[in-house]
């Protein structure tokens, strides 16, 4: 193996390591702290790139992988499309659509919120009150803000999070 390829291998290892790997167990009462708001999106250059700086590293952008575990109302269509709505307000992103789809017999919803910095999505499996949830976002959008808003329409008791900082090799 060349000298390059093996540059080229630990880069790539560098790269599949996540930042942020968090379990969290909720108690009543707690919360997680919010986060400073960003500048307005309206301000945005329209040449910027909207690639971001996260730890320090420059990326594409904060891809959260969410597992919520003991949740509550994942057969709720009406407040799983309330939550995405409100997840991407709180992270001062930009809805393009939203689609959300029941499967039968056990209402589990599968849907994505697309947004003009990327995506949240969302799988739920209430008859084992487990649902998983990928907040990938670029630009100015805050995803980590999310975080709260889920606990608060799930009421999970256990929650892990995982960050992945997408096209940090670029």
């Amino acid at each position: 193996m060349t000298s390059q390829a093996r540059r080229r291998m630990r880069n790539s290892e560098v790269c599949a390591h996540s930042v942020l790997n968090l379990e969290l167990v909720r108690q009543e009462g707690t919360r997680p702290a919010s986060a400073a708001a960003p500048a307005s999106l309206a301000s945005t250059p329209a040449n910027q790139d909207f690639f971001i700086e996260r730890a320090g590293i420059r990326c594409a952008g904060a891809h959260l992988i969410v597992d919520l575990y003991g949740a509550n109302k994942l057969d709720d269509m009406e407040l799983i499309e309330r939550t995405l709505r409100r997840c991407v307000e709180v992270a001062d992103a930009t809805l393009l659509h939203i689609h959300l789809h029941r499967f039968e017999p056990n209402g589990g919803i599968s849907g994505v919120a697309v947004l003009a910095e990327s995506h949240i999505s969302i799988h739920s499996w209430p008859e084992r009150q487990y649902a998983a949830l990928d907040i990938f976002m670029c630009g100015m959008a805050r995803p980590e803000r999310c975080i709260e808003v889920l606990l608060e329409a799930f009421a999970p008791r256990r929650v892990a999070i995982e960050e992945l900082l997408r096209g940090r090799c670029l």
